[in-house]
Order: C-alpha cells, then structure tokens, then sequence
C-alpha cells in the first residue's frame, strides 16, 4: 500500500497519521498465522534499526512500489532520509516516493526542582533553560516522515558489509560462546545434557528456582543455539515477577521462539524448521484487549529483547537496514515536499504446540 501524497497545506498532520495508522493496522491483521509472524519477524530482523511497526510499513510500501515496477527488487536492502542519502552521496531519483514511517516528535522539559513530577514545564522551540534548570528531553507525539530505499537512489556506491556464510546445520563462530557467558550474567548456569530425557523431553529448559538452563546437545550445531537463544529469551522475558508475559497462555513461548527468529536471522541462519505456535490465538483469547495491540506490543517487545542480545555479540551480523556510512543520531526529517523528487531522471541502480509452564520452570521449544 503506498500512501498517497497530498501537498495541499491544509491536510493536518493528524489526517497523515492516521493514514499511516490504518496502513500499520491492515499489515498486522495480515499476520494471522505462526507462518506468517515468522516471515514478518525475518524481515524485522533486516531492518531492526527501525522499530517494528516502521519495517512493517517499509516492507508493505517497497511491495506496493515493485508490483508498481518502480522498484526492481521485492524486497528493499537499505532505507534512509532524503537528506540521509545525499550525506552518502546519493540522491533520489525523479518520480520516487517515500515510504511513510512513524517519527518522534521530541519534545524538551525543564525543573528546578525534577524529584517534583508536577514542577517539569515545557521548553519553547529555541527555548533555553532558565539558571539552575535541569533539563530532560521526552517524546510528546508522532509525525509523518518519509525514508527510500537505495534502489530508489542513484549516486556513489555504498560498500556492503561482510554477510555470514552458513552450512546447512552450522551455527555462527562465537554464537555459542557469546549466548552462554550471557546466560551467566544473567546469574544462570549453562548446563548442557547429552538427551530430551534428562529434560523432560524438551529440547531445552530454564529453571528459575535453580537459576539453571539447560540444552540438549543430540542436535546439531544451529538447532541448539537457536534452543539457547529461545531459553536466554525466557531468561530475559519471563520470570517469576513478569506477571503480564504469563496472563495469556502460550504467550511466553511465541516470544521466546520469536526472538531466537530474529536472532538466527540477524546471523542468516536457516528458519525454515522454526515453529512458532498459532499468533493470533492467545491475541483472540486477551479479554478486553485489541488483538492487533496486542501483536504489535509483542513484536516490538521481540525485538528490543533481540536486539539487546545482539549487541553484546560479538559475531558477524547481516545488515540492520542502515546504510553503511550512516550514523542515525536522529529521526529522519525529511518533510512532504521532499517525498516526491522533481528533479531530472537519473538511470536507475539496481541492488543489490504451547507447552505447560510454571512459575519456578519454562520448557524451550
């Protein structure tokens, strides 16, 4: 779904959000099956510098521009501002459309006395602190802004970084080592079992009482680090004083599953074989909460559990949807006028089950 640009001035910002709103909304009523949320995470896991809901938006508009032939790929590699692109060297090419994202609006707040919640009042644009202020900086609202993929831009080449090359089987160097000194960080001990029998069965398992996780070592490489990341996501996700992870059932499990996705993706590992339980069942079975709320909550949930695993790795990671070169210090600022270029055409570049779980135990997949 591309969302179609009005330059009329007297289109509110509101009206846009809520365009890009509904277009979010109708993407995530998509995700409807185990297959499904697995497919929509594997792309996360590519542009996991943007929250969910943006690559979800990236990934549904890049689909409407190549069905449209604007595009020549399906899938897009690279994103980034308008202005973020010619700080790169490139500029977008004539007749190209944003893609339209959820930005922060930023807002600034000073207090001469912060342990009062009620002293903070808001700076002014330009505004500066009166003497002995403190000040703090809190997002206040959401904007429309626009990013392009690289496919959509033409200008100097942008070296590809390194992307890690696996045997059927095989799992990343240093994975392994990485998740567990992880593990016991968290206060757990690792403790590998030589068969499921040893764990009732599972292929992993996390003792909360113990402060013990355990994986059996009669798979192969990959299948038991993807256990071990499903595991330190428990670990992270859902112990005995995570109330909420543990009020729908099978929740806990979609999660911890999820996160392995996302990070064996990050590392191109194979996630054909993963099984993630029905999604939009325990999203159904929440009383008095919106399904769709609830399976964007969970996803962006994933993904900050991802990604802070991720960046105390020290392995070799497929590309986070930045473009090398490109420092994000913030939101792209990209205005509507910006979102169509005008300029002369420029040849186009072409790129690249839910098991039973208690307080003191959670069984891995």
């Amino acid at each position: 779904i591309m969302v179609a640009l009005n330059h009329n001035p007297a289109q509110s910002r509101e009206a846009k959000l809520d365009e890009v709103r509904e277009q979010l909304n109708a993407q995530v009523e998509k995700l409807v099956t185990g297959e499904d949320w697995k497919r929509a995470l594997s792309f996360a896991a590519k542009f996991r510098s943007r929250s969910v809901n943006n690559s979800w938006l990236i990934f549904a508009q890049h689909q409407a521009a190549w069905e449209a032939g604007k595009v020549p790929e399906p899938m897009p590699t690279y994103v980034a501002g308008f202005r973020q692109w010619e700080q790169l060297g490139r500029h977008v090419e004539k007749g190209q459309k944003g893609y339209a994202i959820l930005a922060p609006v930023i807002g600034k707040f000073a207090s001469k006395t912060p342990a009062n919640p009620m002293s903070w009042r808001r700076l002014a644009p330009r505004e500066a602190p009166q003497p002995g202020e403190k000040v703090k900086s809190e997002m206040v609202g959401a904007k429309v802004a626009y990013v392009f993929d690289i496919s959509q831009t033409t200008g100097l080449d942008v070296p590809l970084p390194p992307s890690p090359q696996l045997l059927a089987g095989e799992a990343p160097a240093g994975l392994r080592e990485g998740l567990i000194r992880q593990v016991e960080e968290a206060g757990f001990t690792f403790m590998p079992v030589p068969h499921e029998g040893m764990i009732h069965g599972a292929n992993g398992i996390t003792q909360f009482d113990d402060r013990q996780v355990a994986v059996r070592t009669n798979m192969d490489d990959a299948a038991q680090v993807k256990t071990l990341v499903h595991e330190l996501a428990h670990v992270k996700m859902h112990g005995p004083d995570q109330v909420e992870a543990r009020q729908h059932r099978g929740i806990g499990e979609v999660e911890a599953e999820s996160v392995a996705l996302m990070v064996g993706a990050a590392h191109g590992m194979d996630t054909s074989a993963y099984t993630i339980p029905y999604v939009s069942g325990w999203a159904m079975a929440a009383d008095g909460k919106n399904p769709i709320q609830i399976v964007q909550a969970t996803a962006e949930r994933v993904r900050k559990v991802a990604l802070e695993i991720l960046d105390q790795l020290d392995t070799v990671q497929i590309s986070d949807g930045t473009p090398p070169g490109l420092t994000r210090g913030h939101p792209e600022r990209t205005t509507a006028r910006q979102a169509e270029r005008r300029t002369p055409a420029r040849p186009a570049a072409r790129k690249p089950s839910q098991p039973a779980r208690s307080a003191a135990s959670v069984r891995g997949l």
